[in-house]
């Protein structure tokens, strides 16, 4: 894949912030900070969760009004009063969490507010229709536009953010952690999507943790660190641990600081567990002071599998067993007590209460615990949620602050720190890692490796394939709604994984 611009003197930018400040009462979520997109460019904007980053994208978007400094269209200053001026002015955004409209099709959802119509009016349903399987084929995607939100993956969503910012024929492709929930070929595609963009003299601005996708798809980066400038510089001649230390401030140490495992006894058995059309005939064990990683391509059915696990979905038939205990099917409460915990793949929508405080959050897996005839004890939940947070080192202004109002890093700690607070014995971690920055990344993977030293059984399910042979003792691999492989630790690479994920392998090996 090309990066380079077009041949000759760089073009004036198409879209520029020029000593942009802004503050949101005494946080200082930007100081100071100048950024130029030019045409045909595909420019990365690289910093740790809380830098700043989604500041910057949201007053490029019209969220924002900057309270310093001027935003720059075509070198003459602009100024958007929302979202639809700066949609208007060819400035497209594909944020971090999708944000459709759960009951709408996505046909609906793509072109909402600007359907075509016919006489008197009416929505012409299929001109819209017509339109949205003209933008799908051109992502190689099969998704029905009729279909509703509901129900659609991470993945599927993201794939319809991405087409609704197609859809504005923008100058300016702004896109912040696309591929976060994305397969490899999946990303690939996006990639290819972006080139054909970027070639035809689309501007795009590329946030991501994944430090390899950036020098695979850009040719300038932006590193903010605070909320200032570090560095803009090409990214020819720039190592990935350079990029790191700029980001952080120091060097990181290893990304993924695996502790040699000492199995003991089995904590979690799952036997012919089936639910149907989803997954089938799925059976394997986790052990004490072992992680095992969930691999396979999204729709694999690995989430679906850990979801039945917990209760969350009932299992047409199988068993789950935790410590020797047999499981009531489709119970969560059972499971919770029998010593599950499950962080689901959706932080957002199904491991948090935005509006609710960071404390309420870190102490709803306790209520029944804190309670005093049947009143929650404050000082109770405050000391749960503040030990927590030192030992997961949050960061955060205030325990009464709405979690919303953290980085996405910091609501995956406190996911991990609301479960880890019930002392299970089998954790689930569904996509641990995804959409935060790569300081807290190692942090996680940290954190992860020492609960399973210390004897706790980890499932791990992850789309991150370096993730997983970093993190994992066995790699268990699905394909199409069945368990095909086992691949010992000393045996994983991308290889036996990818083969086994894609259908081309599928014996299950020896354990380790």
């Amino acid at each position: 894949m090309s990066k380079t611009a077009p041949a000759g003197a760089d073009p004036a930018p198409v879209l520029a912030l020029k000593g942009v400040s802004k503050s949101f009462g005494s946080v200082r979520a930007l100081r100071d900070i100048s950024l130029e997109l030019r045409a045909g460019e595909s420019h990365a904007l690289a910093g740790e969760n809380g830098a700043g980053k989604s500041t910057l994208i949201k007053t490029l978007a019209g969220v924002h009004r900057p309270e310093a400094g001027t935003v720059l269209l075509d070198g003459e200053p602009a100024v958007f009063h929302g979202p639809a001026d700066a949609r208007d002015a060819g400035i497209a955004v594909i944020y971090q969490e999708p944000t459709l409209f759960a009951d709408l099709s996505i046909a609906e959802n793509i072109f909402m507010g600007r359907q075509p119509r016919r006489t008197l009016g009416r929505i012409d349903h299929a001109a819209v229709h017509a339109a949205t399987g003209a933008l799908m084929e051109r992502l190689g995607v099969d998704l029905d536009p009729g279909r509703t939100a509901r129900g659609l993956s991470i993945a599927d969503q993201q794939i319809v953010e991405i087409a609704k910012a197609l859809s504005f024929d923008a100058r300016v492709l702004i896109m912040d952690e696309p591929t976060a929930a994305l397969t490899g070929s999946e990303t690939a595609r996006l990639f290819s999507v972006v080139e054909t963009l970027r070639t035809e003299g689309a501007a795009v601005l590329f946030i991501s943790h994944r430090l390899g996708e950036i020098f695979d798809l850009c040719r300038h980066v932006t590193t903010l660190r605070d909320g200032q400038l570090v560095a803009s510089e090409p990214l020819e001649g720039l190592t990935e641990d350079e990029l790191v230390r700029r980001m952080v401030g120091r060097d990181l140490g290893e990304l993924y600081p695996k502790q040699e495992a000492r199995p003991g006894g089995t904590a979690l058995t799952v036997r012919r567990l089936t639910r149907e059309g989803v997954f089938r005939d799925v059976s394997f064990d986790v052990r004490e002071g072992e992680i095992v990683a969930l691999a396979g391509l999204v729709g694999a059915g690995r989430s679906e599998v850990a979801q039945a696990v917990f209760g969350v979905d009932r299992a047409d038939a199988g068993e789950v067993r935790v410590n020797g205990q047999a499981l009531r099917a489709g119970s969560p409460t059972a499971a919770m007590r029998a010593g599950l915990a499950l962080v689901p793949e959706d932080r957002r929508q199904l491991g948090l209460v935005m509006d609710a405080s960071i404390e309420r959050n870190i102490g709803l897996t306790g209520l029944r615990q804190l309670r005093t005839r049947g009143l929650v004890r404050r000082a109770g939940e405050r000391a749960r949620a503040s030990d927590w947070a030192l030992r997961l080192s949050l960061k955060y202004g205030r325990l009464s602050d709405p979690v919303g109002f953290l980085s996405g890093g910091n609501q995956q700690k406190v996911v991990l720190a609301k479960w880890l607070a019930t002392e299970p014995s089998v954790l689930i971690v569904d996509e641990p890692t995804r959409g935060i920055d790569v300081g807290t990344k190692a942090e996680v993977h940290r954190l992860l490796s020492s609960l399973a030293a210390d004897g706790l059984a980890v499932l791990m399910i992850s789309s991150d394939l370096p993730e997983v042979l970093g993190m994992a003792d066995r790699v268990l691999v699905m394909h199409e709604g069945r368990l095909v492989a086992e691949i010992p630790r000393a045996q994983a690479d991308e290889e036996s994984v990818m083969a086994a994920a894609t259908g081309r392998a599928g014996s299950r090996g020896e354990a380790a």
